[in-house]
């Protein structure tokens, strides 16, 4: 299931992405192994974050897709300075244990780096609580910084149901 092919996200893309990003987040399905259904309640995104993230000038959203260009994942990479963000980053639960994940996360930092050869690292953030997937990005050569912040409860993507915080994982592209 790796063979997928990478394009820019599209306004028509808009309505199965949010299907995807919020099924991947926050439900538990398919051969899903990792959600924030236990942590976090509510959307994750919607139709209008989605727009307004598709226009920032800094950022672009990748999207995976099957050769029948079935959406299974995406990622979004924001640029600035020496350092571009992860984010946005899911995989469709029917698909996540078959290495869709890893070639997407292969695949985003090395078109951050055709897009800036200046990159000198990536940085994402992950909820404290998912040790799993702190573990997942570690053996994908991300480390954590120490540097922690608290749940963007205004950034309007779910409420927490427990005590959390984001902790800042990054790896050296260089």
């Amino acid at each position: 299931m790796t063979n997928l092919n990478f394009r820019l996200a599209q306004s028509a893309d808009i309505p199965e992405l949010i299907d995807l990003i919020n099924k991947s987040y926050r439900e538990q399905q398919g051969r899903s192994w990792t959600t924030e259904l236990a942590f976090v309640k509510g959307q994750r995104i919607t139709e209008l974050q989605l727009k307004e993230q598709l226009q920032f000038e800094n950022s672009i959203l990748l999207v995976g897709e099957t050769n029948s260009s079935k959406i299974v994942a995406c990622v979004g990479l924001t640029f600035e300075n020496s350092q571009v963000e992860i984010g946005t980053f899911c995989t469709d639960p029917h698909v996540q244990n078959m290495k869709v994940g890893r070639s997407v996360l292969e695949y985003a930092e090395q078109y951050a780096l055709k897009e800036d050869p200046h990159l000198t690292n990536a940085v994402m953030y992950v909820l404290d609580v998912r040790s799993e997937l702190i573990a997942y990005y570690e053996r994908r050569g991300y480390a954590k910084t120490g540097n922690e912040q608290p749940y963007p409860v205004e950034a309007n993507v779910g409420v927490p149901r427990v005590p959390i915080k984001l902790i800042e994982m990054k790896k050296d592209l260089k």
